[in-house]
């Protein structure tokens, strides 16, 4: 077996870890009320099913869903021969981080008579949690094989669910749209196991590590379905009614602002004043991020669009300026610039959560104080408090994912997953059966564009 050998590495990884659920499903899981037939029928007794709170949820679970499996998926398709590991492995962890995360966030959110409970709700709260996996994926694509992958997935979605608990619970933050609990998480978890992971030669693959054009105009594909549906993303779980619709119009205006401002610090820092395709693919999805804690908060549309503008400027400069340097100075070699679509604008998000909840009133809010901030409603917080208590659930997100990340990193480093070679990365052929390809005297002959590219067998 070749070192980069799926034969063995890839179905006991993919069988194991899916029997376990299915065992684990099968002794703690079951419906919950609003799912189990007699349970429902019993509480909704002569009244409407369109009570049940799928109607309610459904159609912002399934927004969430595309943007998990297409929205993220395209968007690291940019790679000129990575598109089938960017949407295929996207494939993958996805699919198993979203149970997984149905165990964990079950166990640390409240058992029901020793079982969890599951419905719409747990399926969003699922998805959100294999959101925060595939930006730590996007840090470390192209340099990692899929049982790295699915390994990285089964820690990163334990340590989620540990933060997650600690914010939401011991500590009272609130975080709809999860610029901690989900962006910050995985970005600054994606961004430390790329460290440990770094690769000191990998200019081997240099020629590899770029787009064309076809390759960017994927990658758009994945941006618009981002930028459309994040409203959705932002606001899933929300209180129904003004919390839900604020939250949603919120996002919607951030968005709106940070992409003029993304494709106006584009044109100011790139030659001649041209547009940069990586700019447009990923800042313009920055004010999303950014909304995300103070999302449901009386924010203001005009608040949401400075936090947006913001959103964008920073973003774009980062590309621009700080990704040559975390690579040059602090050998962290992010692949998609996570740091700079969801580590920045999610910090910048958390402090704008933190600020507006220390200025929170009943004046504000009305009877709706209980809905957004019900600690300071009941009068175990006052406002400040409240902030003080967002600040330090920023800290906690930052230590979580920077420890995290770093011993995930050491376990990914061990010489077992078929992790490719540095003359290797980036490159599909080595994971896939790719069409054009033909073996011929023991080496794989790769035709792309007219030319064939000779990448030695025994290496793949």
């Amino acid at each position: 077996m070749t070192e980069t050998s799926m034969k063995i590495r890839l179905p006991v990884a993919c069988f194991v870890m899916e029997i376990i659920l299915i065992i684990i499903f099968g002794v703690l899981v079951e419906y919950n009320e609003e799912t189990d037939a007699r349970l429902w029928h019993k509480a909704v007794g002569n009244g409407s099913s369109i009570e049940n709170d799928f109607y309610f949820r459904y159609p912002s679970f399934q927004d969430v869903h595309v943007m998990i499996f297409v929205g993220f998926g395209f968007l690291m398709t940019f790679l000129k021969r990575y598109g089938f590991s960017s949407v295929g492995f996207n494939f993958l962890i996805a699919a198993l981080a979203l149970q997984w995360a149905t165990l964990m966030q079950g166990f640390f959110h409240g058992m029901h008579n020793g079982k969890i409970h599951v419905g719409v709700e747990s399926m969003i709260n699922a998805d959100f949690c294999t959101g925060a996996v595939l930006i730590s994926f996007g840090a470390v694509l192209g340099k990692t094989s899929p049982v790295q992958l699915l390994v990285m997935a089964i820690l990163e979605v334990t340590l989620f669910a540990v933060n997650e608990f600690i914010l939401l619970g011991p500590l009272g933050a609130k975080d709809a749209g999860g610029s901690m609990t989900i962006h910050t998480f995985g970005a600054y978890f994606g961004l430390s196991v790329a460290r440990v992971l770094y690769r000191p030669t990998l200019e081997k693959s240099k020629d590899k590590n770029g787009s064309v054009y076809h390759s960017d105009l994927f990658a758009m594909i994945g941006t618009i379905y981002l930028w459309m549906f994040w409203p959705s993303f932002n606001s899933a779980i929300t209180a129904h009614g003004d919390d839900q619709h604020r939250t949603a119009m919120n996002t919607y205006y951030s968005l709106a602002a940070c992409t003029l401002a993304t494709y106006g610090m584009s044109a100011m820092v790139c030659h001649e004043g041209k547009l940069d395709m990586v700019h447009i693919q990923n800042a313009a999805l920055a004010g999303g991020v950014a909304v995300g804690t103070a999302g449901e908060m009386m924010l203001t549309p005009y608040g949401s669009m400075i936090v947006g503008f913001l959103a964008g400027i920073i973003s774009v400069l980062g590309f621009r300026f700080l990704s040559p340097i975390l690579e040059s100075k602090l050998k962290i070699q992010d692949t998609c610039g996570v740091h700079n679509l969801h580590g920045m604008p999610g910090v910048l998000g958390a402090i704008v959560g933190a600020v507006t909840a220390s200025v929170a009133s009943r004046e504000v809010y009305g009877d709706g104080l209980a809905d957004v901030f019900p600690l300071i409603a009941d009068g175990t917080h006052n406002a400040s408090t409240q902030g003080v208590f967002q600040a330090v659930s920023l800290a906690v997100t930052l230590g979580m994912a920077l420890l995290g990340g770093v011993i995930t990193g050491f376990i990914l480093k061990l010489p077992i997953y078929g992790a490719p070679a540095d003359t290797h990365c980036y490159e599909d052929a080595v994971y896939w059966e790719v069409p054009g390809e033909e073996e011929s005297h023991g080496e794989l002959v790769t035709v792309n564009t007219g030319e064939a590219d000779k990448l030695n067998s025994g290496a793949i």
